[in-house]
C-alpha cells in the first residue's frame, strides 16, 4: 500500500493520507483483551486500554469490551485503579437473562462515571433478534449472525428491531475463519438492507496475509483478512463495486495493489474518495473488536499510514 507524501505528517491535516486513515478508523478498535488470543486478566486489560485512551492514538480507541458475566469485576477493578468514564460493550453469554440483570446493576452503580452503552449478542434466530432489541433500548445493539443459512433473513430481522450486525471474522484456529465469499456476502446484505455492522476476532493486521493465530512461540500460522482489506471491500461495495471484486479486495495481499493518497484510495482502476470512506465508517461499518490495540496501530505507522 502506498502512501502520499502527507503520509508522515504529525497533525494528519485534513487532506492527508493519515487524516484518511483516521477519518476511515476513528474509534474504530474496539479493545478486547480480555478474550484470546490476548485473554488478560481484568486489571491488565483496563489498565492498557486506560494507557491507550491517554496515549496519541486515542482517537482510534472505540469501547472496552467486556463478558456481561464480569462487569461486576470489572466495577471492581475501575475502583480500584482509579479508572473513570470507560465506556463498554457487554457481550451477552447464554444466559442473557442473567446477562441483562448484570448490565443493569453496572449501570445503576456509575462507578466512575463508567457506563455500558453497547450490547452484543450471538443470534442465530429472528426471535432472539427481537428478544434482545426488545431489552436492549437504549443500547448500541449488535447480533452476531451465523454465515451460512439464511443470512438475508436475519439481517431484515435486525432492520426491523432497528439494531445493527455484527460478523466473526476469524479466531485462534483456522477453522474459525469464514470463506471470502461468505464475509462479502454479509456485507452485501447488510448494506442492501441498510444495517450497520462491526467485525470481531481475527482483524489483528492492516492487509491480509498468513500470520500466527495466536501469541504462543508455537503458534501455528495461517491466513487472516486485514482489516483495511475489510474496510475497503465495505467502502467499494458501497459505491458499486461487485461482490467478485469485493471478494478480490478481501484476499488483496499486495500492498501496491493498494494506492491511498490524501484524497481516497484507488485499487486496480476503481476508486472511493475520502468523503465516501468516511460515510462508510460513519453508517455502515463503524469498528472491530481487537484483542490487541497496539498491534494494529503500529502496524499502520510502520506502514507509513499514521502519522
Amino acid at each position: 500500500m502506498s502512501g502520499g507524501p502527507n503520509a508522515s505528517t504529525a497533525s494528519s491535516p485534513a487532506g492527508s493520507v493519515s487524516g484518511v486513515v483516521r477519518g476511515l478508523l476513528g474509534r474504530a478498535i474496539d479493545y478486547a483483551g480480555l478474550f484470546p488470543p490476548a485473554a488478560l486478566d481484568m486489571e491488565a486489560a483496563l489498565r492498557n486500554y486506560v494507557a491507550y485512551r491517554a496515549g496519541a492514538d486515542s482517537a482510534l480507541l472505540g469501547r472496552f469490551v467486556a463478558p456481561a458475566s464480569r462487569l461486576g469485576e470489572l466495577a471492581q477493578t475501575i475502583e480500584r485503579i482509579g479508572a473513570s468514564d470507560v465506556s463498554v460493550s457487554a457481550v451477552l453469554g447464554a444466559n442473557r437473562a442473567a446477562d441483562f440483570d448484570q448490565v443493569s446493576a453496572f449501570n445503576a452503580r456509575r462507578v466512575r462515571g463508567a457506563v455500558v452503552d453497547s450490547i452484543e449478542a450471538r443470534a442465530e434466530r429472528p426471535d432472539v433478534i427481537y428478544e434482545v432489541a426488545s431489552r436492549a433500548s437504549g443500547f448500541d445493539v449488535f447480533v452476531e449472525l451465523p454465515l451460512d443459512g439464511e443470512l438475508e433473513w436475519l439481517v431484515d430481522a435486525a432492520r426491523a428491531s432497528n439494531v445493527r450486525a455484527k460478523i466473526r471474522t476469524g479466531g485462534v484456529t483456522a477453522d474459525a475463519f469464514p470463506r471470502t465469499r461468505s464475509v462479502v456476502r454479509f456485507m452485501r446484505a447488510c448494506l442492501d438492507a441498510g444495517v450497520p455492522f462491526k467485525a470481531t476476532a481475527g482483524l489483528h493486521h492492516p492487509l491480509t496475509g498468513t500470520y500466527a493465530l495466536t501469541y504462543a512461540p508455537d503458534s501455528p500460522r495461517g491466513p487472516m483478512f486485514g482489516f483495511l482489506n475489510a474496510f475497503l471491500a465495505a467502502a467499494f461495495l458501497g459505491v458499486g463495486i461487485s461482490n467478485e471484486d469485493a471478494a478480490r479486495i478481501l484476499d488483496e495481499r499486495d500492498p501496491s495493489a493498494f494506492a491511498l493518497t490524501g484524497r481516497g484510495v484507488e485499487w486496480r482502476g476503481h476508486h472511493v474518495d475520502a468523503a465516501q470512506l468516511a460515510a462508510i465508517h460513519a453508517g455502515v461499518f463503524g469498528s472491530f473488536g481487537s484483542c490487541s490495540f497496539r498491534e494494529p496501530v503500529d502496524e499502520l505507522r510502520s506502514m507509513a499510514l499514521l502519522a
